[in-house]
């Protein structure tokens, strides 16, 4: 009997066991997974310059209105109490020190180049992702999608490609939404609630926020919306069959989508920092004029 076959090595060999088991199942299954969506990605992108097949008809704009129109009042409302949440939650600290016509600087710049992207992207992921996993899943499960693939009509190009361009073109816009109701709501409870200076409170929004913290948000926003179209397309087009595979389609489509996010605006914080010292140190700025 080898060494390793003696009773005191017996936890070695389970969790030997168990991490063979681990590494042939969900990380080769992420693998995969991961390799089918970098595909899918890639179809996408390439039939995106067939403008005329993705665009024809209704299939654009009614993609425009159900992911840009209809989500209005929810960003609407969702900004504006963030944005005075903020302001309540912040107000006593800033006037302790007397200093509380400074925290509209404070929050508009946290809106702008922090919380508003990630909140409206949160916000669509939940409402529009969702809804475009079930849609598509459903078209799956009713093989619709192969129905398509017999008339030889592309899905990606038919169905995926508008729905992505929606999502890319509109985020942003509800961004801009959200953040001006966000900035209103911080401005209506610091001014009027608080009663504060107003002219101190836009003059040091003034002085904090710059036309790069609106850009560094708006590339967030698009980011957002290009991994929210392609993660719930992905998993629209790949869910199980029957409703409960519909289902857990949806909830994944969240889930990921929401973690792609927060993973991703980590990373585009840092790249886009470091491109603001850039530009405020006057490399870029020399540049680019």
């Amino acid at each position: 009997m080898s060494v390793l076959g003696h009773p005191v090595f017996a936890p070695i060999r389970a969790t030997g066991a168990v991490m063979q088991r681990f590494l042939h199942g969900p990380v080769a299954q992420f693998i995969r997974d991961l390799g089918r969506f970098s595909r899918f990605a890639y179809w996408t992108v390439r039939g995106i310059p067939f403008v005329r097949t993705w665009s024809r008809g209704h299939r654009l704009r009614s993609q425009l209105f159900i992911v840009g129109t209809t989500s209005v009042p929810v960003l609407v409302i969702t900004g504006a109490f963030i944005g005075m949440i903020l302001a309540i939650e912040g107000y006593l600290q800033f006037a302790a020190i007397g200093q509380e016509g400074r925290l509209g600087g404070v929050i508009n710049i946290s809106l702008t180049k922090q919380i508003g992207p990630v909140l409206a992207a949160v916000m669509l992921a939940g409402r529009v992702g969702c809804a475009l996993t079930a849609e598509l899943g459903t078209m799956r499960v009713t093989e619709q999608l192969d129905a398509m693939r017999a008339m030889a009509a592309d899905p990606i190009r038919v169905l995926v490609i508008p729905r992505v361009v929606a999502c890319v073109l509109m985020i942003p816009v509800l961004t801009v939404v959200s953040n001006l109701c966000g900035v209103m709501g911080g401005w209506f409870i610091v001014t009027r609630y608080f009663d504060a200076d107003a002219t101190t409170y836009w003059r040091y929004t003034a002085e904090f926020v710059a036309w790069t913290d609106l850009a560094n948000g708006l590339v967030k926003s698009v980011a957002f919306g290009l991994m929210i179209g392609l993660i719930s397309c992905f998993k629209g087009f790949n869910c199980r069959p029957g409703a409960e595979g519909v289902g857990r389609a949806t909830t994944d489509s969240f889930v990921t989508s929401f973690i792609a996010i927060i993973m991703s605006n980590l990373f585009l914080a840092k790249v886009l920092n470091d491109l603001d010292l850039l530009y405020h140190g006057g490399l870029l700025r020399k540049v680019f004029g």
